[in-house]
């Protein structure tokens, strides 16, 4: 679906007006009496994302009018009734849209609300062969009458494509999406300006990982390390901001096997993976003026006749050792090597990992919040104001001495599970480990947000693209202020 910007209404097939709470007074159509009549008659009054569909002949032509709320215009309501008109019209049979603001609307508004008509209006149909006439999309553009929205919606696109590329990474399938196939679905990145760097199985053997390769031995899948950095510094930052992403692409649980039904879901257990990538592209897409690395530690885990068993014990890049007790709580193995490596060969400041990490996350939060564990008070009230502002919502959990206890090992340094309760906790403190002294760090594990089961306000059924945009607000109000 195009987003397009006229000074001027254009031909449509569908007129759509925004409207703000309380209604309106007068519309520029023949049939305004009538679409008032009716909007009132449907208690239609303005609330953001509520809307109002009716037909009314114009000019002699019979068009569809849909009214669509913007509540108290605040950018946030106009993005919901973007993604509120995108939901109704794009399986309508309508084909193009010209929205209208009554009583104008400023630039940033203009760009809101098409940036929630973009995110809404992102499915995938690549492996559908047959679908109901009804079901395929007919909605191909919609033009928002606006003059000024120019600088807001380069932004707004750049970080809703960064968003589509979360999603098309998160829904693709494990035999589709492996790690060699992740990294390449990555190199386009390139083009934006961003440097790609790749570690194979052997240099991460030199390297000592043995503790992300443990995860991926199991399986015929290579592993792979993907390093993505953006500078849009000019080389005037000498240390990045550093996202690491757990990006298995698909967990059977290992030896540790997961129950069959629901096991399909586990194609998304590279979610984190999904959401640095999509950010790297989001903040390259609009130049954001940072220096940043996105970092995916890319395996399949699953259960051959060489796969990690329960009980062995792995040493890490670190040198630390780990007696790994459940294969299935893979996550951590592979996150702490990254760490190391993201420390060693950057020397960052902070550290910010992405994972679906705990299926007690969701016992804990549901689908309403990712949960945030961090070393440092400043940085997760920034990321949590970020997370406000943007949408993408956290929650912050505790760390502390009492659960670093839980995870000690009477044989190893320590074992990658403790005990039944607080299993969110106890995987934090087990990243926490491999955090250096000095490096400010946020984990934040994202299990119940990748993936929807039902619409939400800017996506459909499945990915979610959570991630995205909370990592390009908290950029936006920390580093390019």
């Amino acid at each position: 679906m195009e987003i397009a910007f006229s000074p001027v209404r254009p031909e449509a097939d569908t007129l759509v007006f925004a409207v703000p709470k309380g209604g309106f007074d007068a519309l520029p159509l023949a049939a305004a009496a009538v679409l008032a009549a009716g909007a009132a008659a449907a208690r239609f009054t303005g609330e953001a994302g509520s809307s109002f569909e009716s037909f009314v002949e114009e000019g002699g032509k019979v068009l569809r009018v849909v009214l669509v709320g913007t509540g108290a215009g605040s950018d946030a309501d106009h993005e919901r009734a973007g993604s509120a008109l995108t939901a109704r019209l794009a399986t309508s049979g309508a084909t193009h849209a010209a929205v209208e603001f009554f009583g104008g609307a400023s630039g940033e508004s203009a760009a809101a609300l098409a940036f929630g008509a973009s995110l809404r209006g992102w499915r995938i149909d690549t492996y559908r062969t047959r679908q109901a006439e009804k079901a395929k999309p007919t909605l191909k553009q919609i033009t928002l009458v606006s003059s000024d929205a120019g600088a807001a919606w380069e932004r707004g696109s750049a970080v809703a494509a960064g968003v589509a590329f979360t999603r098309e990474l998160v829904s693709e399938p494990a035999n589709i999406l492996y790690p060699e196939s992740f990294v390449e679905r990555c190199r386009h990145l390139e083009e934006l300006g961003v440097k790609l760097t790749v570690l194979d199985k052997a240099a991460m053997t030199d390297l000592g990982m043995g503790s992300l390769l443990g995860v991926a031995q199991g399986s015929a899948r290579e592993p792979r390390l993907l390093a993505m950095e953006w500078d849009g510094t000019g080389g005037a930052a000498e240390r990045p901001l550093v996202f690491v992403g757990k990006g298995v692409t698909f967990d059977t649980g290992g030896i540790s096997l997961k129950p069959g039904p629901g096991m399909e879901d586990m194609k998304w257990d590279m979610g984190g993976a999904g959401a640095v990538a999509g950010a790297i592209k989001a903040l390259a897409g609009r130049k954001a003026k940072v220096r940043v690395v996105g970092i995916c530690g890319l395996v399949e885990n699953m259960p051959d006749g060489n796969a990690q068993r329960p009980g062995d014990i792995v040493t890490s890049m670190s040198g630390q050792t780990i007696e790994v007790l459940n294969t299935d709580a893979e996550g951590r193995l592979v996150l702490c090597d990254v760490i190391t490596w993201a420390q060693k060969t950057y020397a960052p400041e902070i550290i910010i990992d992405l994972a679906t990490l705990t299926g007690a996350m969701i016992i804990s939060l549901g689908n309403e919040y990712a949960g945030i564990f961090a070393n440092d008070d400043g940085l997760a009230d920034d990321l949590i104001a970020a997370g406000k502002a943007s949408g993408d919502q956290l929650w912050r959990f505790p760390l502390g001495d009492a659960y670093n206890k839980l995870i000690d090992s009477p044989i190893a340094d320590m074992k990658n599970i403790g005990p039944r309760y607080g299993g969110s906790i106890t995987a934090a403190q087990f990243i926490k480990r491999f955090v250096d002294e000095g490096v400010k760090w946020a984990h934040l594990d994202i299990a119940g947000m990748v993936w929807a089961d039902k619409p939400g306000a800017t996506w459909d059924k499945g990915a979610t693209g959570y991630g995205v945009r909370l990592l390009d607000r908290y950029v936006a109000d920390k580093f390019e202020q």
